[in-house]
């Protein structure tokens, strides 16, 4: 097990713990009047890193099962170059949601107003935490990208299942930390929660723009890495 790939894992988590389920469904509530309540957060944010590991497991032995069967398919050359037209389409892609038009800031208004509009029992909090993570699901590319390199490191299932469940863990850190902040200094945190809200509304696009760049970026890479053109880049 690499350093390289522990910090890139870490990197991708962190990157996770910015999306509407981890970050800014959380702020939310936090953000609702009356005293948090503890537990009732950390049964959303368990839910949400719960529903998270289960399909990381069921990709993981998926995809090896699929990779077993298909055999070096995946390695041939035609694949390898729609996976690199993938992944720069992508990252073009990414340019489109700059922040400046508002993209995605509809969306996530949508969900502010689902999420104050609740009532903040532990059932619906869990439900809250299903939904979203559902609605995430064609959305996850760091997430894939992680049981990507999982999935090739050649790590044995007990410590890949190990780095799933920390990846899991990594990824609602934050909302945890801002949890706690939010119970032992409320008067201190809640205008830091506030102008957090209003970065969310605000940049809501550009986040999306970045999770596409690297998510296109890191399936490009990965692509161009295997048909060796930095190698032919290099010899030239």
């Amino acid at each position: 097990m690499s350093i390289v790939l522990l910090l890139s894992l870490a990197g991708l988590a962190l990157i996770d713990s910015t999306s509407i389920g981890t970050l800014f469904i959380p702020v939310w509530l936090l953000l609702a009047p009356g005293p948090v309540s503890v537990r009732r957060m950390l049964t959303y944010l368990g839910t949400i890193a719960g529903f998270y590991f289960l399909v990381g497991l069921l990709l993981y032995f998926g995809g090896t099962g699929l990779a077993e069967a298909l055999g070096g398919a995946l390695d041939n050359r035609p694949v390898l170059w729609g996976q690199l037209t993938l992944g720069v389409g992508l990252l073009v892609l990414s340019f489109r949601y700059d922040g400046k038009r508002g993209a995605g800031a509809g969306r996530v208004l949508r969900w502010r107003d689902r999420v104050t509009a609740g009532d903040s029992s532990a059932r619906w909090l869990v439900g809250l935490a299903v939904f979203a993570a559902l609605a995430e699901v064609a959305m996850m590319l760091p997430y894939l990208g992680a049981l990507g390199l999982l999935t090739t490191s050649g790590l044995g299932v007990l410590t890949v299942v190990a780095l799933l469940g920390a990846y899991c863990l990594v990824m609602v850190l934050p909302a945890v930390l801002l949890t706690g902040a939010r119970v032992a200094w409320p008067r201190r945190v809640e205008p830091v929660l506030a102008r957090l809200n209003a970065w969310i509304v605000r940049s809501s696009g550009s986040m999306l723009g970045w999770v596409l760049g690297i998510a296109g970026f890191l399936i490009a890479r990965d692509a161009a890495v295997r048909l060796g053109l930095f190698e032919m880049l290099a010899n030239r």
